[in-house]
């Protein structure tokens, strides 16, 4: 087949990693079709996503309302809602389809490792965590991977913190210029149920804290990465099941902010406990879990099988997203095309 007559379907098009996404994959020659509330493949419309998805070469779910708010009861629920519905609608499209397409790349999430300090957390050996936001991920994954799907490949892309034109980045750079670009320092805090499990097996209980002095890790990919990991995932057949996409020189709290602080050209970063985070991040409308989870994640299974990360150096990848625009991200750097015979 021509690659010019491939289709790729992409399912959360619209936000900042899927419109990265969209530009690579038209730049690579696909004719993309977006799926989401408008347009030709709309949710809630089985006939419509059935069609989308027959005879696709390619089929990437990035589809799920953004964690970056309070976790409300309302939030919670459609944070959940969005990630397992829109995949169960997915998967029993590409059932129903004649031509299923060969690979579906489904996002999710790194979040789903423990808070770790000890070790990194690899596809292999990593332990999963427990409350609201693991279970999160593992009811997207479990809905993913279930039943029978004989001709397509699937693979979750647990990704780290993406770092870009994005949600994510413009919180880490606010806070840099807001006076709270010190380090971020667990500690007790009142009792609160927003961390609390959800889903048909919830886990975990009272919202923990950890002794951490600002040293919890900071794992991080570059958009760059993310779409380059799916291209690779695409070109590598022998790729199935989970795969971490993060950069494979994770960081610490302390370093991550000073490096904001340094490019934003603010001197001093008063240290902010928790304390202090709990009503600073009630006013930005997101939750100190963010910053204050451990996470430590390595891309184990993509380097073995030959990857080569476009951004390694955490200060080079911050300074790279306040010097480019976001469409410009999905063509700079972006590892090329490794098809395999």
């Amino acid at each position: 087949m021509d690659t010019l007559s491939k289709k790729a379907v992409v399912a959360g098009a619209s936000g900042f990693i899927g419109s990265s996404i969209v530009a690579a994959l038209q730049e690579d020659g696909y004719r993309t079709v977006a799926v989401g509330r408008r347009g030709e493949a709309r949710w809630g419309d089985p006939d419509a996503l059935v069609r989308a998805v027959d005879g696709a070469e390619l089929l990437v779910n990035l589809a799920g309302t953004s964690v970056n708010c309070r976790y409300t009861d309302a939030n919670r629920d459609e944070i959940l809602r969005s990630r397992v519905e829109t995949t169960r609608q997915l998967h029993e499209a590409v059932r129903r389809a004649s031509t299923p397409p060969p690979l579906w790349v489904n996002a999710s999430t790194a979040t789903i490792y423990r808070h770790a300090m000890d070790r990194a957390n690899t596809e292999a050996d990593g332990e999963l965590g427990t409350g609201f936001s693991v279970d999160v991920a593992r009811s997207w994954e479990r809905t993913f991977f279930a039943g029978d799907l004989p001709v397509t490949r699937r693979v979750a892309l647990r990704m780290a913190i993406v770092l870009g034109d994005g949600p994510a980045t413009r919180l880490l750079f606010s806070l840099a210029r807001s006076g709270l670009g010190g380090p971020q320092i667990d500690g007790p805090l009142l009792p609160h149920r927003r961390y609390r499990g959800i889903g048909d097996e919830p886990t975990g209980g009272p919202a923990p804290w950890y002794r951490t002095r600002g040293r919890q890790r900071f794992s991080w990919v570059h958009i760059d990465d993310v779409v380059g990991a799916v291209r690779f995932v695409r070109d590598h057949r022998g790729m199935t099941g989970v795969v971490n996409v993060a950069s494979p020189s994770p960081s610490d709290n302390r370093t991550l902010m000073r490096t904001l602080r340094t490019i934003v050209g603010t001197p001093i970063g008063v240290p902010a406990w928790r304390w202090m985070l709990e009503p600073a991040m009630w006013a930005l409308r997101t939750e100190p879990e963010l910053i204050l989870k451990s996470r430590w994640v390595v891309p184990e299974r993509l380097e073995r099988s030959g990857y080569r990360f476009a951004h390694v150096d955490l200060a080079a990848a911050l300074r790279a997203t306040r010097t480019r625009s976001a469409p410009r991200q999905t063509t700079a750097v972006i590892p090329p095309s490794t098809k395999t015979t």
